[in-house]
């Protein structure tokens, strides 16, 4: 091992974190193996560790928002499958929804999903089935009005097929953007999770017709392995029988 004068090391280990390697245990699948290794090597996962976070997705919220700013002060955001509630940590302090900065106006996030999330200050979590009749409704009543943002980073459990996972969550992507129909005010702005797989073309030509603009944006913190990216759409038109009731 080369060493300089001083007897420091110069081969550049201990200058760089170095990678942890997982040994396939018996009984667990070699995949299980690769995540356990990604997940550990993983910068985003030891960040968000260390800043407090629910998880890596919690930079994905954030990365989009930078770029889009509808997690404003004041805003009401519904948050879709929220578990296990980074994205909803996130909107927390950018929604002011703890009124922290007594100069900014103060935001209300609600957080959905099928399984039982662990309480956050400044968000409101129910277990609920989006998909269930009347849902939209019983939302907006939690909300107390319409919102402002629905996002979603729900994905559909995998079958370890590509084309038929990028199909469910295409169709799971679709189904969250008709409970945003029911819920966003006019000028609202929908954010959702899909999977690069040539079945968004029907996705985007629905979000086309209900809002002024359509972008896909795949933020950096995403894995660069990976074919999700995120479709954020502004400017919500509402629906027809709103438009002709005015």
């Amino acid at each position: 091992m080369a060493k300089t004068p001083t007897g420091k090391n110069t081969s550049g280990r201990g200058q760089r974190d170095l990678k942890v390697k997982v040994k396939t245990a018996r009984g667990r699948k070699l995949s299980s193996t690769r995540w356990l290794q990604r997940q550990l090597n993983d910068p985003y996962v030891k960040r968000a560790q260390a800043e407090g976070y629910r998880g890596r997705a919690a930079y994905k919220i954030m990365e989009v928002d930078d770029k889009f700013r509808f997690l404003v002060p004041g805003a009401r955001v519904v948050d879709l499958g929220c578990a296990p509630g980074g994205w909803a940590q996130v909107a927390v302090k950018r929604i002011n929804s703890m009124g922290e900065r007594t100069d900014k106006a103060v935001g209300r996030i609600i957080g959905v999903d099928l399984q039982e999330v662990e309480p956050l200050a400044g968000a409101e979590f129910h277990q609920l089935d989006f998909m269930d009749d009347g849902a939209d409704d019983q939302v907006k009543g939690w909300l107390g009005g319409k919102a402002d943002v629905v996002m979603s980073d729900m994905a559909a459990a995998s079958s370890g097929h590509k084309q038929t996972d990028h199909l469910r969550i295409i169709s799971l992507c679709e189904t969250a953007a008709y409970f945003s129909f029911d819920v966003l005010e006019i000028g609202g702005t929908f954010v959702a999770k899909v999977l690069a797989g040539g079945a968004e073309g029907e996705l985007q030509k629905l979000l086309k017709q209900k809002f002024t603009k359509v972008f896909h944006v795949k933020p950096p913190s995403s894995r660069s392995d990976s074919s999700e990216k995120f479709v954020v759409a502004t400017g919500f038109r509402g629906n027809v029988a709103e438009a002709t009731d005015d």
